[in-house]
């Protein structure tokens, strides 16, 4: 008896843990087919399968903002085999399913939504291939999600301030910080016309109006009912072109950051110095003279880039720290990447 109420408790998670990796379409070997199986082999006529189709290729999130055509097809080919496998009656919604999909044409184009501890989620239409028009900034990095899970989590970090992005790519990072941490505004920044266009669309697309970056920008510190009002209010996005080897002090020190995040922008030398340069100039960039807080978030690919990095930094005289690792696996549940998150002090 114990046993079958410990399966009945376990199905609906199984279902939420594919909803969450389908959804923000996770590798489909990282979904949880063992545990799948091991279910339908116990309980062949469970209502899970069609519970899992419902939370995933039928859900509204998917039917408004699909994942690839490729993506979906291979998802309800492997989830036809896991029920053909068992001695259930033919679900007829999986076939019908699969036809439609079947009929659809392949596009460049395609959706990932993550599902945010509030209830929300972050929507970000993507390029199917890993890099497209000269750049690799068209697709979401483990290293962004790791910095928004750890930006979740600390949320005070971000709470009524100004927050600069460095190489923000389509957004997301951005966008969790956006919508879990109410910062008083958001740079978004990056240096390829294509990224940019993309970017602005995530915005819109997640219910934010970028501001014009034109829009001259005075700093007052509100008071009494101004200041609950603001803080309530939604955050002042901007989108900003940013050359890290052409940007100006006088560029920088107009938009006042207090924060300054950056996620998967440590990968080649070349890029390295040119960070460091914009690091350096960001130092004198507050007119009070108090320089910004900084976290790099990383993924440790070669570790003589990193090493590089690092020795860099120390030419620059810009000490680090090493942010612990956090426990509250909210988007990179299904692997333990090797990302490292360091808070610079510059």
């Amino acid at each position: 008896m114990c046993g079958l109420r410990s399966r009945a408790m376990a199905q609906p998670e199984l279902g939420s843990r594919f909803q969450r990796g389908f959804l923000a379409a996770r590798r489909l070997g990282s979904l949880p087919w063992p545990e799948l199986e091991q279910t339908l082999r116990t309980s062949p006529d469970s209502p899970l399968l069609a519970d899992i189709l419902h939370k995933t290729i039928l859900h509204p999130l998917c039917v408004k903002y699909p994942p690839s055509t490729k993506y979906r097809r291979c998802f309800l080919t492997e989830l036809i085999k896991k029920h053909e496998s068992t001695a259930a009656e033919p679900l007829d919604e999986l076939y019908d399913a699969l036809a439609g999909i079947l009929n659809e044409e392949e596009t460049t184009h395609c959706y990932k939504n993550y599902l945010l501890p509030t209830g929300e989620c972050v929507t970000l239409s993507e390029n199917v291939a890993i890099i497209s028009g000269g750049t690799t900034g068209l697709v979401t990095w483990d290293a962004a999600l790791h910095l928004a899970e750890w930006a979740i989590g600390n949320p005070a970090v971000f709470t009524h301030r100004t927050v600069l992005e460095l190489g923000s790519g389509i957004g997301f990072t951005g966008i969790a910080i956006c919508k879990t941490c109410n910062p008083k505004t958001y740079v978004f920044s990056d240096c390829h016309p294509c990224v940019l266009r993309q970017l602005t669309e995530n915005i819109r697309l997640n219910g934010f109006v970028p501001e014009p970056e034109t829009t001259p920008r005075i700093r007052t510190e509100p008071r009494g009912q101004e200041a609950e009002a603001r803080n309530s209010q939604k955050p002042e996005l901007i989108v900003a072109e940013l050359d890290w080897g052409s940007v100006t002090e006088k560029q920088l020190s107009d938009l006042h950051p207090d924060v300054v995040v950056a996620a998967d922008v440590v990968y080649d030398p070349e890029i390295i110095l040119a960070l460091i340069g914009m690091l350096q100039k960001l130092s004198t960039s507050r007119a009070d003279g108090k320089p910004p807080e900084v976290y790099i978030a990383f993924t440790v690919r070669n570790p003589d880039t990193d090493h590089l990095f690092r020795a860099e930094l120390g030419k620059a005289a810009i000490g680090w720290q090493i942010i612990p690792a956090h426990s509250n696996s909210i988007f990179l549940y299904d692997v333990q990447p090797n990302v490292t998150i360091l808070q610079l002090f510059i």
